[in-house]
């Protein structure tokens, strides 16, 4: 628990997406009062009701940028009601660039540019490290907002390496949070011996999340193709259709890959990853950027429940998994070489792999409370913040 609570504002780009859920879970559990103010999405956990104060701004699409442009101007304007809030905060933390821009906005209209303001980093928005017109635009857009920030908070060294240190010129304080699961929330009881991976069997690979990835479905595509009954597809999480158009007509045409549909978050994950021998763990639809420099919660989450993944060698992703045997990375994306990797390994060394993550210790793969304390610690005991311009 902190030394003192503080009150903590957070903006978000959806109510009801699982890691914003856990973010703030945490920071309440750490003894804060949170106040949200937030987006919602129509294709993740729409029953979802937060235990936590929130003030609903505006529904808002996925890569609709002319509608998501508008809905920051009209968030802007929706927060002057809610001016004393923020005059009252100790905090305000940014999930995303589009939440960050309204947070700033309405700290400056509430007069409140003495609250610290985070920007957390979840992904780099590929528009951003464009080199057209319209990618120098939003690089030059986002750089304003960095200069008048207290402190970047990012989910892999990557994005500090890779963009906002050559590509930014970013050398104000940052920290790292990576997308482990919790610090603080319910979880599950883990699983402390993996299940039997069977020698006689299909190799059960799942994909588990947010499944969005059209490189990835197409490679899983083509392995369930190549591999025939000796492999068994199992997908599990929210699909996002705009992305995946196709999605259900390759369910259906592929008779060894299985969607299993949304799964409780956390109380799922042991269920969900002990019913796989491995899990593709590797983000494609960004490659070249954001997918090359991420670390996405899957490797934390499956390593947690014992069970393998499997990314891209010369990606974040992969070197994490590699360095750490979090389990085992190809060199090309692509079926023939994943079918290689599949073929290469025995039913006992998938076992011992997965065996082996479940022999250790869970702050490997869980968030500490520390991580977050840190970060508010030394905001608020700043003497000094700039008055942004």
């Amino acid at each position: 628990m902190a030394d003192q609570a503080r009150k903590l504002v957070v903006f978000g780009f959806d109510l009801a997406e699982n890691s914003q859920i856990r973010r703030i879970r945490a920071m309440r559990a750490l003894g804060h009062e949170v106040h949200s103010f937030t987006m919602r999405r129509s294709d993740m956990n729409e029953g979802f009701t937060p235990e936590w104060p929130n003030t609903h701004l505006f529904r808002t699409e996925h890569e609709n940028l002319p509608k998501r442009a508008a809905v920051v101007a009209a968030s802007i304007v929706k927060m002057l009601p809610h001016r004393q809030k923020l005059r009252q905060a100790d905090v305000i933390f940014a999930r995303n660039l589009d939440m960050l821009a309204i947070a700033w906005a309405a700290r400056k209209l509430a007069g409140a540019t003495h609250v610290p303001l985070v920007y957390e980093c979840l992904d780099i928005n590929g528009t951003l490290a464009r080199e057209d017109s319209k990618g120098k635009a939003m690089r030059a857009a986002e750089k304003a907002l960095l200069n008048r920030l207290q402190m970047l908070v990012v989910s892999s060294p990557g994005f500090i390496r890779n963009y906002f240190d050559p590509m930014q010129d970013y050398t104000g304080p940052w920290a790292l949070w990576e997308n482990k699961l919790a610090a603080g929330g319910p979880l599950p009881q883990r699983p402390t011996t993996r299940n039997a991976v069977a020698s006689d069997g299909p190799i059960r690979l799942g994909w588990v999340g947010t499944i969005r990835c059209a490189p990835s479905l197409k490679l899983l595509t083509d392995l369930a193709q190549r591999m025939g009954a000796d492999v068994q597809v199992d997908i599990h999480g929210v699909v996002h259709r705009h992305a995946l158009p196709d999605f259900d007509q390759v369910m259906q045409a592929n008779p060894n890959m299985t969607w299993h549909g949304p799964y409780d978050y956390p109380g799922d994950l042991a269920r969900v990853y002990q019913s796989c021998d491995m899990v593709w763990a590797q983000d494609l639809w960004q490659r070249g950027n954001n997918s090359d420099w991420l670390l996405p919660n899957r490797i934390y989450e499956a390593s947690w429940g014992g069970c393998p993944s499997i990314a891209l060698g010369d990606t974040e992703t992969g070197r994490r998994v590699a360095s750490d045997g979090l389990g085992w990375t190809i060199d090309s994306p692509d079926a023939a070489t994943l079918e290689a990797l599949l073929r290469s390994l025995s039913s006992a060394d998938i076992q011992a792999r997965g065996q082996a993550l479940l022999d250790r210790d869970d702050g490997d793969f869980v968030q500490t409370g520390r991580e977050i304390q840190q970060v508010i610690d030394q905001l608020t005991g700043a003497q000094t913040l700039e008055d942004a311009a």
